[in-house]
């Protein structure tokens, strides 16, 4: 019978809870109900695709943090927290998944009673894609005592500066990203159906790299050519891809829940001169950019360079160049904290990881040429090697 290896110490997991609780303490919360799961992740180890279901972990002031979800994923989560106490893992009954007679958080509020939060001022992530109205009605209507407080982001800012364990995951993560690039170009082609292609940057980025495995990325691919590709988020379908075309691949290697995403765009056949022309824009924008990504900088440093010099190049991008990245879980693989845009303050420290991503989106397809980078002492590091250019195969 095989044992299961926490991806961290638990040590790293009670430095990860005290900082946490220091920010709980500074908003004068009791307690916080944490149900993002790469919050979840983040803070007990849990790891499961079980978040179609209502769970979380639940952090107060003392001790170690609770599990709470189904019964059946209780298993799973016995398999994967750090928590050796068994009491900190409560599962609700099934008879409460997708009942419209009653609803899990019922048991949430018990739980909650009983360990001594039933008039606490309680956080939960209201905005958050697995907090949902109903769960907010239901908990709130069986604890009326309680103080409910928005804390949308809480956990996720303290997440910004990655530890040595968390790098080693991101750079293990880039090393996968490269092969699956490598292997698109390889067989990208006119002619191929473009799910053929999908498929084999699953397979390639599922087996991983330099002997580590590869993890399920938090998005799917984006794939789309030509007209698809004047917009950012279609993904693919059967239609073969075409001489005169291009297509961008938004895609992401991922090592034990770390997203390491990035872009390139590979043109088949000969290049019209607008492409040549943003390409060298992009270019020389991303190299402006990177010059100001270095500690002590704010986030919105490297948007106005890289935004000055592609303006200065007549090209415009009115969205962000970039955001801030680490573990995730679908559908989202940022952090949902820092962008690189105009007005974002966030000084720069090392330990932080983006993925830079000054996307370009023309009348008729998309270029995107991205780097997920590190913030180091003495400047940044790009976390990956991939020929930084516009892909041409004629």
């Amino acid at each position: 019978m095989t044992t299961f290896e926490n991806n961290f110490t638990d040590g790293e997991y009670m430095r990860r809870i005290e900082k946490t609780r220091r920010a709980m303490e500074k908003r004068g919360l009791e307690a916080i109900v944490v149900s993002d799961p790469s919050n979840m992740s983040w803070l007990s180890g849990y790891d499961g695709w079980s978040f179609y279901v209502h769970q979380a972990v639940i952090l107060t002031l003392e001790g170690e943090p609770t599990w709470w979800g189904r019964s059946m994923d209780a298993l799973g989560a016995k398999r994967t927290v750090f928590m050796h106490d068994p009491d900190r893992i409560v599962g609700y009954d099934d008879t409460f998944v997708q009942n419209p007679q009653k609803h899990p958080m019922e048991t949430l509020a018990t739980l909650l009673a009983e360990l001594g939060c039933e008039r606490a001022r309680l956080g939960v992530e209201m905005d958050n894609y697995y907090y949902s109205a109903a769960a907010h009605a239901c908990l709130t209507e069986r604890l009326p005592g309680a103080h409910f407080e928005n804390v949308t982001g809480l956990v996720n800012w303290q997440r910004a500066v990655k530890s040595e364990r968390e790098v080693e995951y991101m750079r293990r993560a880039a090393r996968i990203v490269e092969e699956m690039h490598s292997r698109i170009f390889e067989l990208a082609q006119p002619g191929i159906r473009k799910n053929d292609l999908i498929a084999e940057i699953y397979a390639t980025g599922i087996r991983g790299a330099d002997g580590f495995w590869g993890d399920y990325p938090a998005i799917v691919p984006m794939a789309p050519s030509g007209m698809d590709a004047t917009a950012p988020h279609l993904t693919w379908d059967d239609r073969p891809m075409y001489t005169g075309e291009a297509t961008f691949f938004e895609i992401a290697g991922a090592h034990r829940r770390y997203q390491c995403p990035q872009s390139r765009t590979l043109f088949l056949g000969e290049v019209p001169q607008k492409y040549r022309d943003a390409e060298q824009a992009v270019l020389e924008a991303i190299e402006a950019g990177l010059e100001q990504a270095r500690p002590g900088n704010q986030a919105q440093d490297i948007a106005n360079a890289f935004n000055a010099t592609l303006n200065a190049a007549g090209f415009e991008k009115d969205s962000r160049c970039g955001y801030a990245i680490g573990i995730s879980y679908p559908p989202d693989w940022g952090e949902r904290t820092i962008s690189f845009r105009r007005g974002d303050t966030t000084v720069l420290e090392p330990g932080m990881t983006f993925h830079f991503m000054p996307a370009l989106w023309l009348d008729d397809g998309g270029l995107e040429i991205t780097e997920p980078i590190l913030i180091t002492e003495e400047g940044h590091e790009c976390l990956c090697s991939t020929p930084r250019e516009l892909w041409v195969k004629t």
